[in-house]
């Protein structure tokens, strides 16, 4: 029987599922130098404010800020440079087209390692307006209020 790979989370994205709706997911890997990992390893990512670009039938990730590396010396990694994901070429052009629809983009919404290799969740999202986002927190306020009265 084939074992399940084990995911353990690096950064998580937060805001972007109160920022953004999501519409769809996908997994894709990451080109990264050897202090970045050593970094990543320490838990040293934040996703906040970064996103994913298709320059030239490539993903890039843009803005990933991921620390120096304690230990490294003068040849230790930029924090914010541009990132290469990895994934199939029919996904790319999935991407591609669904992209240049009024108002989708791509944004990570986790960085994660898999068997050994970061992985990152990419998410197709489009943009909630603030009366989304309000609905969206009475919600959670009205779950909340259920589970508590259930509780008691």
């Amino acid at each position: 029987m084939k074992q399940q790979a084990e995911e353990k989370n690096i950064a998580v994205n937060r805001k972007a599922r109160h920022e953004y709706a999501i519409l769809q997911t996908f997994e894709a890997g990451i080109v990264l130098v050897g202090t970045e990992v050593k970094s990543l390893r320490e838990g040293k990512a934040n996703l906040v404010d970064s996103y994913a670009l298709i320059k030239n039938n490539e993903i890039w990730l843009l803005s990933l800020h991921i620390s120096e590396y304690k230990q490294g010396n003068i040849n230790n990694h930029i924090p914010t440079r541009d990132r290469k994901l990895l994934m199939n070429r029919s996904e790319i052009r999935k991407l591609i087209g669904k992209t240049k629809e009024k108002g989708l983009t791509l944004i990570p919404l986790r960085l994660y390692f898999k068997s050994g290799r970061v992985k990152v969740e990419l998410a197709l999202a489009k943009g909630k307006k603030i009366y989304d986002k309000r609905q969206d927190i009475a919600k959670k306020d009205f779950q909340r209020n259920q589970e508590r009265k259930i509780k008691y």
